[in-house]
């Protein structure tokens, strides 16, 4: 069964998200939305776009962060009888366009993972474009592979129930580090995934959530985490991999 939806973590853009919700409802993708804790102007705009059909409407009393507010969608479109979902950020940053490509491909293979790895245009801020980089060169080290092209990137369509097997049976960061450690933990679990270009703008309300020492030091830690997670199981991984 291939039955997706889109899980949108929301926490203060009640600008851009109806322009969001509106392109994936015409494709005819039911959304979950999730309110980390929003202002009252936010909430009110998601309680009027939860008042149409199949728009559900997750409510955090309090703020979760990006990880926390996704892994609940995730839990709630599985509730409701979802195989699959979309994470897609709500600040519009993500190309829509892409939307028929990414569930052609999920279809075509439902036990993968379908990523995005992103296309820039010149509105990308240039300290988190390189900053991405050294991200990439942890992931490899940590995931022992290069096939993770971009571990940052939030548009991917989760098959849910590894994904949901994952997360019930391990810590992950719940904030703007979930990206990338979900990606290396389910890599460690030789997930398949697939990669789709998708592209990127910052972000159509001008509002951005990325605080610069506290979630650097956050991801920072999570590569540390996961380094001597990954000498742990090195040997298992390099073993499975021989005998492949």
């Amino acid at each position: 069964m291939h039955k997706p939806c889109a899980v949108i973590p929301v926490y203060n853009h009640e600008h851009a998200l109806p322009q969001v919700v509106a392109a994936l409802r015409e494709t005819g993708l039911a959304c979950v939305l999730v309110d980390d804790a929003s202002s009252p102007a936010c909430a009110a705009v998601m309680d009027r776009l939860a008042e149409q059909a199949e728009i559900h409407l997750v409510r955090l009393p309090l703020n979760q962060g990006k990880g926390g507010a996704v892994m609940a969608g995730l839990r709630e479109a599985r509730r409701l009888g979802f195989s699959h979902a979309l994470q897609v950020d709500a600040d519009g940053q993500h190309d829509l366009g892409a939307l028929a490509e990414f569930l052609d491909a999920s279809r075509a293979a439902p036990r993968a993972l379908i990523c995005g790895y992103p296309h820039y245009d010149a509105s990308v801020p240039k300290g988190r474009l390189y900053a991405r980089y050294l991200t990439h060169v942890w992931v490899w080290i940590n995931s022992l592979s290069l096939n993770i092209r971009d571990s940052m990137c939030g548009f991917r369509v989760y098959p849910l129930q590894p994904t949901l097997a994952l997360i019930d049976s391990v810590d992950i960061g719940r904030r703007m580090d979930f990206d990338t450690d979900i990606l290396v933990r389910l890599a460690w679990r030789e997930q398949p995934m697939h990669w789709l270009p998708i592209r990127v703008r910052y972000p159509l309300d001008g509002l951005s959530h990325f605080r610069l020492w506290h979630d650097n030091a956050l991801i920072s830690k999570m590569h540390a985490k996961l380094f001597f997670g990954m000498l742990v199981r090195a040997p298992g991984i390099l073993w499975r991999r021989c005998r492949r």
